[in-house]
């Protein structure tokens, strides 16, 4: 929940005064809330015309938010709205066409233009608009008195002085201020508290709380930006600019548009010049060959794969709001989380840990007074009823026995509850239920001894931010004695630590961000696994005087932010300040939230997530949206998401190889390569526009299959390392562009006696079959050459692909062919071309795809042999850059938190599968008496105790220039490298004392010393990588 540390203290519940969050409310209180109004006079109801009126001057009780109209997005498709440069080059040829008077091609062009324009925005508008019907479902309603007469309004038409009727059960629809009466309000969507606020005369409810109990009148206070939503609107409007995806896309493109068209360029002067080609043929072959070699379909293609990406996610509990947000979620290396329902289950649970002080009963006879100190018959009175009464498991029905003769309900004054019984042996006695201290004073029975323990237990219960409640009775002779304290907490999740055990091996690190009380958010974390050094907010940045963000955050807060395991008492502009730290200081953030508070982080972060039931306010600045409860969610969709990642990069990988050896075959062939000089008529080689667009269209419609693909995700955060990228996609396009080049060259001389045709025995081949030669051969090569780019740790058949791809591939495949073979004997574009098939020799297509598949193994091998010399030489860093847990850098030397950062995450990871282990193996041996097993558990406290060692030594120096701070990293790895060793011997000694264990227990034992093996061995490479040691992945 958002835990933004705001608004009023509960006044119907007094804690105790260690464990509880009295005063911190207090200073809350203090430094939030106006002071009560004096002059607050409750509104009786407006008028028609006066809401009218009121609505001209203050608008409309709604959060702005900034849309872009569905036509304004198909014209950014079509490139006519903003900055979309490959179909501007679209509409630069199809008006060059026009002037040569090609209306073939015009069209051809122009269809391809609005397809893709057409297919682009269909799938951008998709997932906005099941977010608006999302919202829409969600529209908040009022209640208010309007002419006299009560009615049900839409909540945005509210005025400021309007009387709303405020109940259990609705939400508050604007900031309200109470005008009589008590109601009980939950505002855990602001401050992260799980008891509700208790609310009297001139308290103001905020917009975003709901109502618990009771029912009020109130009069509005503020609406729209004006409200708690409002004061937000600076923070959300100031996140903007371009995605990182978007700049990454933009980059790719630019550069492929800059080389295809130098190359065309040079092509039309030496066609010109050179060639002394008719001005209309050479311009028309030229633009279309920059139109097919540039990506067309870059843009729809990936919006196709995101699309679907976020269809697969909302079958996960996860809505998608901005597409490009999936690619973030791949990259993401820290998620900051709030604590309240979504680490914990915003439900205050009563724990196991019942103190006794009164000898001979269980924590079922303490229950059972605390309930009967109720009114156990009526529904609950306030939250601790409800914690009694429903959350205890306690059986209501056995409390019937008892006659309830008097009942003292809670009052401020008094603060407990009280109730006089008569019992089934017509004896009466009392029970009484509060806070420890106030129970005290009315202990009789051995008050001294009882207070002392009391006291005790109830500071330690506070060390670990434990509520706790007192409960008492009277015993036969009237006399008060304590029967025992109720300790209760909003627990964690039962999934949560186990999810983010999977968050770290994801390579995600996890921080808990939380308006809760220090102590609280301790004792959360700990259960969790998270680590206990949780500061409070005193230490974190401000915003500057002038209200802007300061650009230096990075420098100055980086390194404490990142070594804390989270922050408690934090508000909402540290949550934003957090979050712009650690993107300033290059990590890729997310950030869960529910409430108005979080909205601004929110819309920071790389990826802002709504939490299941958030407002209206982080829905909107989120960019997804969870409808189901929990961390786990959130894990499925970074697996999700990276599965995606590797299908946008196979696809990117495949589109840059196309591009490049379509447009070199035809650069090296028109200058190199002239038909005249074997014998033939034509003075160039070119193939008809219709042919060139038909590889594009197959091509493209293929591609989209690549969004059904199979593909494995990544075991750390993703990274597009373009230089290794374009090096792959280089090495395929030459060896496609060698195989094309060739077969080509020997087509032409297939007429000498020395031709390599010849020398197969095949017969000399017509200039017009040549040129359906090569149509096949490309199209046969484009069509390969993506089951080559979609696999990267082996060969093309490493990795299986989805049927859908390799159905489309071979429809795409048979197309082409019969193109190849059935195209008709004719001119086209001045050139005469005839289908393989239409020849004395049919044997050609046949040959082609013999040719094709030979160069598809040489090309997939070329490929393999340049992954291993990369790896094997960590050229462009393909090996460290995964293990660097910072976006954007390569080595940790690029930035000084990237290796505190990557000890923290693997020492994490490691620590909690020590403590996986170790319960385990302290399980089995418990109960089989192995003493080789209690050898293993004391081992496995020695692990313990390296790991932190060795990931203090990691994190305690990060890399920076200078020989000094060299030396120091250098000292620092060094022991971490002593303690891993250390562990890596320990962990081989303890296999061998675990086959003493029992055989049904040794499985479990061994694989989560496997799984500690395995976080050591990854600490390990991290470390090795810190020292410039080789790695080995």
């Amino acid at each position: 929940m958002a835990e933004a540390a705001t608004v009023t203290a509960p006044r119907d519940v007094e804690l105790s005064d260690q464990g509880g969050e009295h005063g911190h409310d207090d200073m809350k209180s203090k430094k939030e809330e106006k002071p009560p109004l004096p002059d607050f006079f409750p509104s009786h109801g407006l008028t028609t015309a006066q809401a009218d009126e009121l609505r001209v001057k203050w608008g409309l009780n709604e959060l702005e938010e900034k849309s872009t109209p569905k036509w304004v997005t198909y014209l950014h498709m079509l490139g006519l709205w903003g900055f979309n440069p490959m179909p501007v080059i679209i509409w630069v040829a199809i008006i060059i066409e026009i002037g040569l008077q090609n209306w073939p091609d015009v069209g051809v062009l122009v269809a391809i233009q609005f397809i893709n324009a057409t297919l682009g925005w269909y799938e951008t508008i998709k997932a906005a608009d099941a977010v608006a019907a999302l919202k829409a479902s969600l529209k908040p309603s009022a209640t208010v008195k309007r002419d006299g007469t009560w009615q049900n309004i839409d909540a945005k038409f509210l005025v400021p002085g309007d009387m709303v009727l405020l109940g259990a059960g609705s939400a508050v629809p604007a900031d309200c201020l109470i005008n009589d009466g008590r109601l009980e309000v939950d505002q855990s969507a602001l401050t992260g508290e799980s008891l509700p606020v208790t609310m009297y005369r001139g308290d103001s409810a905020k917009m975003g709380s709901t109502a618990v109990r009771g029912e009020v009148d109130a009069t509005v206070e503020s609406t729209g930006s004006n409200t708690f939503f409002g004061k937000t609107a600076t923070m959300l409007q100031s996140a903007g600019g371009l995605g990182h995806l978007q700049k990454i896309l933009m980059g790719i493109v630019i550069a492929l548009v800059s080389i295809s068209l130098v190359l065309c360029i040079t092509m039309l002067g030496y066609l010109l010049g050179y060639g002394r080609e008719p001005f209309k043929e050479a311009l028309t072959f030229v633009v279309v060959v920059l139109v097919v070699s540039i990506p067309i379909a870059i843009e729809i293609v990936v919006t196709t794969t995101l699309a679907l990406g976020s269809r697969e996610l909302s079958g996960h509990g996860a809505i998608v709001t901005r597409l490009a947000s999936i690619e973030e979620m791949a990259g993401m290396n820290m998620l900051c989380s709030d604590k309240t329902g979504t680490l914990t289950l915003n439900k205050m649970v009563i724990q196991e840990d019942c103190p006794i002080y009164t000898p001979g009963i269980t924590k079922e006879d303490v229950l059972q007074c605390a309930a009967l100190a109720a009114k156990w018959k009526e529904p609950p009175r306030d939250a601790l009823d409800t914690l009694v009464l429903q959350n205890s498991g306690l059986d209501l029905k056995q409390l019937d026995v008892y006659e309830q003769v008097d009942f003292l309900p809670f009052d401020p004054t008094i603060k407990r509850t009280e109730g006089t019984l008569r019992g089934p042996d017509g004896r009466t006695f009392k029970c009484t239920k509060g806070a420890p201290h106030i129970i005290l004073k009315l202990v009789e029975v051995d008050q001294e001894e009882v207070a002392k323990r009391v006291n005790w237990k109830v500071m330690d219960l506070g060390r670990r931010g434990i509520r706790s409640l007192a409960v008492a009775r009277t015993n036969d002779e009237g006399k008060w004695q304590m029967m025992g304290i109720l300790t209760f907490l909003d627990p964690p999740r039962s999934d949560t630590k186990i999810t983010i055990e999977r968050a770290l091996e994801y390579g995600v690190d996890v921080k808990m961000i939380t308006g809760d009380h220090g102590v609280i958010a301790k004792e959360t974390a700990r259960q969790l696994g998270l680590g206990t050094n949780i500061p409070d907010a005193a230490g974190l940045p401000t915003l500057a005087a002038d209200g802007k963000i300061p650009n230096d955050l990075g420098k100055k807060y980086g390194k404490m932010i990142l070594e804390a395991d989270g922050f408690a008492q934090v508000y909402p502009e540290h949550k934003y300040l957090i979050v712009e730290t650690l993107r300033q200081a290059g990590f890729a953030v997310g950030m869960t939230g529910d409430g108005v508070n979080d909205a601004p982080a929110l819309k920071r972060a790389d990826v802002g997530i709504a939490v299941s039931g958030s407002t209206d306010a982080a829905r909107a600045a989120a960019d997804m949206v969870l409808t189901l409860e929990g961390l786990s969610v959130i894990v499925e969709a970074i697996r999700i998401a990276r599965c995606i990642f590797l299908r946008m990069k196979n696809f990117i990988n495949y589109r840059i190889a196309c591009t490049l050896q379509l447009v070199v075959f035809f650069f090296i062939a028109i200058l190199a390569l002239h038909p005249t000089d074997y014998g033939h008529t034509e003075h160039f080689f070119k193939m008809p526009v219709l042919m060139l667009i038909l590889i594009t269209v197959l091509n493209d419609g293929t591609l989209i299959s690549v969004a059904y693909d199979h593909v494995v995700p990544s075991h750390t955060p993703e990274k597009w390392n373009l230089k290794v990228l374009w090096t792959i996609s280089t090495v395929l396009a030459a060896i496609a562009c060698l195989s094309s080049l060739l077969l080509l060259w020997a087509a032409l001389d297939s007429t000498s006696d020395t031709g390599i045709f010849r020398a197969f025995g095949l017969p000399a081949i017509p200039y017009p079959e040549i040129i359906a030669m090569m149509y096949l051969k490309v199209s046969v090569s484009d069509f390969l050459t993506l089951f080559s780019a979609r696999t990267h740790h082996g060969f093309f058949w490493s990795d299986v692909p989805s049927p859908f791809l390799a159905g489309a591939a071979v429809v795409s495949l048979g197309i082409s062919t019969l193109v190849a073979c059935l195209w008709g004997d004719g001119v086209i574009d001045g050139l005469e071309v005839r289908g393989l098939t239409k020849g004395a020799y049919t044997l050609w297509p046949l040959w082609v795809w013999i040719y094709c598949i030979v160069w598809w193994v040489i090309q997939d091998a070329c490929k393999v042999i340049t992954y291993i010399i990369l790896r094997k030489f960590d050229i462009f860093q393909i090996n460290s850059s995964t293990m660097v847990n910072v976006r954007g850098a390569q080595t940790f030397a690029e930035n000084p938190l990237a290796r505190q950062s990557a000890g923290a995450v693997e020492g994490k990871l490691a620590e909690m599968k020590v403590e996986k282990a170790l319960e385990s193996v302290t399980r089995v041996a418990r109960r089989s008496n192995e003493p080789g097993l209690r050898r293993v558990s004391q081992d496995l406290n020695l692990v313990r105790n390296s790991i932190k060692l060795a990931r203090a030594s990691m994190g305690s120096t990060a890399a920076k220039a200078g020989t000094a701070a060299a030396a120091d990293v250098e000292a620092g790895a060094a022991n971490a490298q002593t303690e891993l060793a250390r562990i890596q011997q320990t962990i081989v000694q303890m296999e061998k004392a675990v086959a003493a264990a029992p055989a049904e227990d040794r499985a479990e034992i061994q694989k989560n010393l496997d799984e500690l093996q395995a976080a050591a061995d990854r600490m390990a490479a991290v470390n090795r990588l810190a020292r410039g040691g080789e790695i080995h992945l």
